[in-house]
């Protein structure tokens, strides 16, 4: 499956907001090149070749390769952000927000599993502006799913005494499905999803 071709929920690869349409397909050849290659590895050339362009055409609207990783990963690490901040901020008990946000986190990470791995494990290629404000939308991730994870305890529905620690063990739990996940294999990104809110809800030992 191509990376245009990834859904996650049903929804198709969300690169609208990038224009014109010479730039959407260089970003997606090259999610897909540093996914198959790593960043290090992946010339511009390789790029360009994959997007059907030459060479000189991927620096009319990219300078840079590091560029291109940086725009990948800030519009990937905001698609994130927009889905916890939204379960974060939903109606519901602490129970219910964070089950969403960890189904839909999962889900994410599932059906934009090629995007996903290049967001989350080539941070440190970047230079040091971009990777710094990269880090930023991390620790906004971080902040949401703490803020759920602290209304449940504050409220006697979670039981868990380092809010923090915990906090970073479910979003690398969520996190690391991008790595392994096979749409060939014998789940869902909905079926994870439901998997691992259950198995976060029993780490928080949920009451309600």
């Amino acid at each position: 499956m191509s990376t245009a071709e990834e859904t996650a929920g049903g929804e198709p690869q969300p690169w609208g907001e990038v224009s014109p349409d010479a730039a959407r397909r260089l970003l997606v050849a090259a999610v897909e090149a540093f996914a198959e290659r790593g960043y290090h590895a992946t010339t511009t050339r390789d790029i360009a070749g994959r997007a059907g362009m030459s060479p000189a055409a991927l620096y009319i609207h990219y300078k840079t390769k590091e560029e291109l990783l940086h725009r990948i990963s800030r519009i990937g690490h905001e698609k994130a952000l927009d889905v916890l901040r939204t379960a974060a901020d939903s109606e519901g008990t602490p129970a219910e927000r964070l089950a969403e946000a960890v189904r839909s986190f999962v889900r994410w990470h599932a059906g934009q599993h090629t995007v996903a791995r290049v967001v989350q494990y080539e941070l440190d290629a970047l230079g040091p502006d971009a990777r710094a404000e990269i880090v930023a939308l991390r620790r906004q991730n971080d902040a949401e799913v703490r803020r759920i994870i602290q209304d449940g305890v504050a409220a006697g529905d979670f039981d868990v005494p380092d809010v923090k620690g915990t906090t970073v063990a479910v979003l690398s739990l969520c996190i690391d499905v991008a790595r392994w996940f096979n749409v060939n294999g014998p789940r869902t990104p909905d079926e994870v999803g439901a998997l691992y809110a259950d198995l976060v809800l029993r780490m928080v030992r949920a009451t309600k």
